[in-house]
């Protein structure tokens, strides 16, 4: 399974960092989360600059796709050229978008009128791309998912996991990650967020 987790300019480093984390668990079964961006190099919303290990085009092909916030979401929403670099498909790809990253799933008509998820400072702009936003940290319809909050990005690397891996997958990666005295919980409260979507998509396909 190769990920490309894009990565703009001003971007969040919870979102990119904790998702490329959790989903890069997986190595052993060649499964590779790379930071996707259109430059050589980005800068966070906090001044952390890094190098991209793919660039933007590399989305297209990827098996799965996350987006991630950042400051700078909206003016990469009025860039029609580089939306069009995108040209995402979610009837062959795992897409998934953080926060403000769902800003750019409604330009790329991808969310349609089905619910999703973003924070509530973006909570606006999706909501005035025509988007119904609702009050939860995680939603999943088919090969598209949406996640609000940034640490709500475990959902979206756990949800992707389980979908591309299995459910034992994902609690494994949870639990490496969820902090000590903890993980029973944390694993248990990641599965009953991201499990409901993922059996309805397994009944749907059956």
């Amino acid at each position: 399974m190769q990920i490309a987790i894009l990565t703009f300019d001003g971007f969040n480093e919870l979102d990119s960092f904790i998702a490329a984390g959790i989903l890069n668990r997986m190595r052993p079964q060649g499964w590779h989360a790379h930071i996707t961006a259109p430059t050589d190099e980005v800068t966070s919303m906090n001044g952390v600059t890094v190098r991209r290990q793919r660039p933007i085009a590399f989305a297209r092909d990827a098996d799965a796709v996350l987006i991630g916030s950042g400051i700078r979401t909206r003016e990469i929403a009025a860039d029609a050229t580089l939306l069009a670099e995108l040209d995402l498909d979610p009837a062959r790809q795992l897409i998934g978008a953080q926060c403000s990253g769902t800003l750019l799933l409604a330009k790329l008509g991808l969310i349609g009128d089905l619910p999703a998820c973003t924070d509530l400072t973006t909570k606006p702009w999706v909501i005035e791309a025509g988007v119904d936003v609702i009050d939860a940290p995680f939603v999943a319809h088919g090969n598209v998912a949406t996640a609000g909050g940034c640490l709500a990005s475990q959902y979206l690397a756990a949800w992707m996991i389980a979908r591309g891996g299995s459910l034992a997958d994902a609690e494994a990666a949870v639990h490496y990650v969820a902090p000590v005295g903890e993980k029973a919980a944390c694993v248990e409260r990641a599965m009953g967020v991201i499990a409901p979507f993922v059996a309805a998509q397994a009944a749907a396909a059956a």
